[in-house]
């Protein structure tokens, strides 16, 4: 339905108001069907908001290089536990606490998957790719078995009398929506309740240039990106997933990026220790390699719990190291996250006084003056994104625990044939953990004709065994490759 001229005029006064006047430059030579477009388009977005986190991010990032360095403390003892160091009956206290409040139904999974496989020669999302293990399962249906293999588990142990669900909550982007359900109903939900997988979308903010002007991106529309993985809040709610979270009475939630295959979905143990320590909020993390190594840590800065990134600390602090050799600064963030429902349910009454970062972009736009479009060849504005991790600092009970990097982290951030984190190094990691998985039951793989230790073709179903459990026949086995266990029953072949 097209605008009347009295709203048309109404809208054109507010983006004048707000300095954004630019965006009807072109408004009267469009169709009647683009102008209800652009119209739709900018009566939909909060223009003074777009203008208030511009002026707190540019206002906060001139001095961050030298108010963020300082003031930086390391975790306190009471939040931080290494499941590395903690002792069987511990880890089982945790992993009970976790099985629990799983076949109580109380926990629920957020995956955050709006990223597209670009880096990877793709344009599928990134959930969608084939890391080339033999059974050739993508990385949305390694996490979807586990979420079956774990239910069931769960009703095993616990042996309660109801049907174990954990509701799978997928944050796609606009480029991957349609796409991600669309894989999803092909492969049939890879075995689970099409009402127990959720997808929802998060949201976007225009680009701007360094002025803090919206960019067009053609006559009729504005120029939009995601609003990064932290615009998972904001989503949760416009997008009614935490009613849904609610109405499932729903307590616990846990959140990760879908590029890790070794993740441990709706981890129990991770999920049971945050629970025994009465947080709203918790962090997995793993050591950091060395000093030097390019990633984020979780420390206090200025008193409130924060992700540091590299470039933030100073290199004699980043080198500093506790009495047993560790690094003081070392629990590196994997963006692996629990959260209490009410937590998330919080966040809306801090959302304004979150900072959202500056990635600095090459964006193609419409030139106001001479209408032509413009594909820049260096960086000339800016996209605005929140971080997931950026609400700890808000968080009154955090809990951090480290966990084993071979066993849980291997990000796929690279194409084939690159350096580190590519579908070469997440095929590896996964076989080698289980060939690990094998010899902790008591059994042997060993290669087969053209196979070598270093590239093997074995795999494990997660359908079969969620981190390990479940193979005790094959104590005293011995599995030559090429082989896949795909069912319980190939567990008697050997």
């Amino acid at each position: 339905m097209s605008p009347t001229q009295t709203e048309i005029e109404s809208l054109k006064a507010r983006y004048t108001a707000a300095g954004q006047e630019h965006l009807f430059t072109f408004y009267d030579d469009l169709t009647p069907e683009e102008q209800t477009a652009l119209f739709n388009q900018l009566n939909k977005l909060d223009i003074e908001r777009v203008n208030q986190i511009f002026k707190k991010a540019t206002s906060s990032s001139g001095d961050a290089s030298n108010t963020k360095k300082q003031n930086l403390e390391p975790l306190p003892d009471d939040v931080f536990d290494s499941a590395l160091d903690a002792n069987e009956d511990k880890i089982k206290e945790w992993e009970k606490l976790g099985f629990d409040a799983i076949s109580q139904n109380k926990v629920c999974v957020i995956l955050m998957a709006g990223g597209q496989g670009t880096r990877l020669g793709s344009s599928a999302p990134k959930g969608c790719y084939d890391i080339n293990l033999p059974s050739g399962k993508s990385l949305f249906q390694l996490q979807a078995e586990r979420i079956l293999r774990l239910q069931k588990v769960a009703q095993d142990i616990t042996k309660c009398k109801n049907d174990v669900i954990i509701p799978w909550y997928i944050m796609t982007s606009g480029p991957t929506r349609s796409a991600t359900e669309s894989f999803f109903k092909q492969h049939n939900y890879f075995g689970l309740k099409e009402e127990n997988v959720i997808f929802f979308e998060q949201g976007t903010l225009p680009a701007l240039t360094y002025e803090g002007k919206v960019f067009m991106e053609t006559k009729s529309s504005l120029a939009v990106a995601p609003d990064g993985n932290g615009g998972m809040y904001a989503a949760l709610r416009k997008e009614k997933v935490l009613e849904s979270m609610k109405s499932r009475n729903i307590c616990y939630t846990h959140a990760y990026c879908v590029d890790n295959c070794l993740v441990r979905v709706a981890d129990p143990i991770f999920i049971g220790y945050c629970i025994s320590k009465n947080s709203d909020c918790g962090a997995k993390v793993v050591r950091k390699i060395a000093p030097q190594e390019s990633v984020g840590i979780i420390a206090l800065r200025n008193g409130k719990f924060n992700v540091v990134e590299y470039s933030e600390i100073d290199s004699e602090v980043a080198e500093q190291r506790k009495p047993n050799g560790q690094l003081t600064y070392g629990a590196a963030n994997i963006a692996n996250h629990f959260y209490t429902v009410d937590f998330l349910d919080r966040i809306e009454s801090f959302e304004s006084e979150l900072e959202y970062h500056i990635a600095n972009k090459k964006i193609k736009h419409i030139d106001i003056k001479t209408g032509e479009l413009i594909a820049p060849s260096k960086p000339n504005g800016m996209k605005l994104e929140l971080f997931v991790f950026d609400v700890f600092p808000f968080t009154e009970r955090m809990a951090v625990l480290e966990v084993e990097r071979k066993e849980e982290f291997s990000p796929l951030k690279n194409g084939p044939g690159t350096a580190s984190d590519n579908p070469e190094t997440s095929r590896k990691d996964i076989i080698n953990q289980h060939v690990r998985f094998v010899e902790k039951a008591g059994g042997t793989v060993i290669p087969g004709d053209g196979d070598s230790l270093g590239n093997l073709k074995f795999e494990i179903s997660p359908l079969v065994s969620y981190s390990g459990e479940g193979l005790e026949k094959l104590k005293g086995k011995t599995i030559k490759t090429p082989c896949t266990l795909d069912t319980s029953a190939d567990l008697d072949k050997f």
